[in-house]
């Protein structure tokens, strides 16, 4: 059985994300508060999976777990593209006409905008996670409260559906990485399907110095997938790059990351990885 560390509680996109990543196979989840925690518990036992979400087609990056990957030392083994539908619920017994307030992740209430557009009169309360947010209002009985959450999630905790798909945008993909202990790496991963990468590295604060690190990427003919530059506190001026690569041919690849090396500062490699699946 794999135990797996997600940010969030049962029914939640992560544990969803988690279950279809690990298809047919047994799993414990961890339930964490925060994503410190998920790489907390990683840390504290070597035998646990971290499923973190990375990015969102609609939010964009989540620029903190960047950091956290790099700070952890973990490596990432996998990914998994989920299709996010959201779904307006409350109460069993309570219907559209008794609700004052709607809860859920910040996250979530920004992808559900023209939804709460439509109901001005709904009081919009920022929480910590979508299917915690449906799980308290079903275990406190918190009349005219409503959760934006997961099918799943108001399933699991018993609540009414009155609406599906309220994102505003149908085409809502979130990408979770999978990371383990280094020592886990080469277990976890499918050798024969590496073909992406994720890496970060510092620059010289000089002209031209990022154009020639794509150029060589180029030359090598890997495909960038994302950048994205993180300032690097108390170096004034000076920033981080997290580059996703794909690529054909796994040679060629070590071979570009061992010519650009010469030319960054503080070069790491993330993780190397087969592209994930997406549901849809």
């Amino acid at each position: 059985m794999k135990r797996v560390a997600i940010q969030g509680t049962v029914g939640s996109y992560h544990d969803i994300a988690a279950h279809k990543y690990f298809e047919g196979e047994d799993i414990e989840l961890i339930c964490c508060a925060t994503f410190e925690d998920v790489f907390v518990s990683i840390k504290e036992d070597s035998q646990v999976i971290g499923m973190l979400a990375i990015e969102n087609t609609i939010a964009g990056s989540l620029l903190q777990n960047n950091e956290l990957l790099r700070q952890s030392g973990t490596q990432i083994v996998g990914e998994y593209k989920l299709r996010i539908s959201h779904s307006f619920v409350c109460l069993p017994d309570e219907d559209w006409k008794d609700l004052t307030e709607v809860n859920s992740h910040p996250i979530a209430l920004m992808q559900c905008r023209e939804f709460l557009n439509q109901h001005p009169s709904l009081k919009v309360v920022e929480a910590e996670d979508t299917a915690l947010s449906a799980e308290i209002i079903k275990k406190e009985n918190l009349r005219g409260h409503a959760a934006i959450c997961s099918k799943a999630a108001a399933e699991r905790y018993g609540m009414k559906v009155l609406q599906e798909g309220i994102e505003t945008n149908k085409h809502n993909f979130t990408r979770f990485l999978v990371v383990a202990d280094p020592w886990r790496a080469d277990e976890l991963r499918p050798k024969s399907a590496v073909n992406k990468a994720n890496i970060v590295f510092t620059l010289p604060h000089t002209e031209g110095s990022l154009s020639q690190v794509l150029s060589i990427l180029s030359f090598y003919k890997i495909n960038l997938t994302k950048i994205q530059s993180l300032p690097i506190i108390g170096r004034e001026w000076e920033y981080q790059f997290y580059v996703d690569v794909r690529f054909d041919d796994y040679l060629r690849y070590k071979q570009s990351i061992t010519a650009i090396s010469p030319l960054t500062k503080e070069l790491k490699i993330l993780g190397e990885y087969a592209e994930g699946k997406s549901n849809v």
